[in-house]
């Protein structure tokens, strides 16, 4: 028998069923966004504060987003794989059992039934009409929390990383090297503080969660991260 621990709650509606694939594309793509932000930002900022040299900056931020999103995309890739390689075992496991044992999938689906409060009799109602119909999907729903008609795409969470991490980066990129040398640094922090703020609020639009939460998390993070790089740059300048 496989584990219950990811069985899904079998009363949600279409909104939280749509959350579900919503998920996905927000973290491959919103903080595929935040990464680009944070690590494009971080970096230029402390190249920005041991060097006014443009070149030297520009030739930093277009190697660090060409391989930060690369990075990225086939990160996102083989992680989404391997979960998709999983999910498909399970259901290839799943439908040898429902051949092989097809009484005792029936039972399983009963007490899954009765876990949510029906009565042993509606519950092998339910199991029994369902079993009749679609055997495999009400086990990889109910059982392995698995649509077995929405399984994870590795190639749409690759493309959506290295797109969101691109687009991330070119807020930092901008703002270090079209200013004057004196306002690329404070314009970055604004700018990218600004940025941070709207992608922790469209995070958390997407997954229903407290918006001010998320904005103030992703703007502290960044401003953090950035700040440590500013000193660090700093002192490599100085040292220079």
């Amino acid at each position: 028998m496989s584990s219950d621990t990811h069985r899904p709650n079998i009363f949600a509606g279409p909104d939280e069923e749509a959350m579900s694939s919503r998920l996905n594309w927000l973290r491959a793509g919103v903080l595929g966004a935040n990464d680009g932000i944070v690590s494009i930002a971080a970096l230029l900022v402390g190249v920005a504060a041991a060097t006014t040299d443009l070149s030297i900056i520009i030739l930093t931020a277009i190697a660090s987003i060409v391989a930060g999103a690369l990075s990225m995309g086939v990160g996102e890739f083989v992680s989404v794989s391997a979960q998709r390689d999983a999910e498909e075992a399970l259901l290839d496991r799943e439908r040898i059992w429902q051949k092989a044992r097809p009484h005792w999938e029936l039972e399983q689906l009963v007490r899954l039934h009765m876990d949510t409060g029906m009565s042993e009799a509606t519950a092998r109602a339910a199991a029994t009409e369902q079993m009749a119909k679609d055997p495999l999907n009400v086990h990889a729903r109910m059982h392995l929390g698995i649509d077995p008609d929405d399984l994870t795409n590795p190639w749409a969470a690759g493309f959506a990383s290295i797109v969101a991490f691109t687009i991330g980066g070119l807020t930092p990129l901008l703002t270090t090297t079209l200013p004057p040398a004196g306002w690329r640094i404070p314009l970055t922090f604004v700018l990218v503080a600004i940025a941070l703020g709207i992608t922790g609020y469209i995070s958390a639009y997407i997954a229903k969660s407290p918006y001010p939460k998320a904005v103030i998390r992703n703007v502290l993070g960044g401003s953090v991260a950035m700040a440590i790089t500013f000193g660090v740059g700093t002192l490599v300048g100085v040292a220079v």
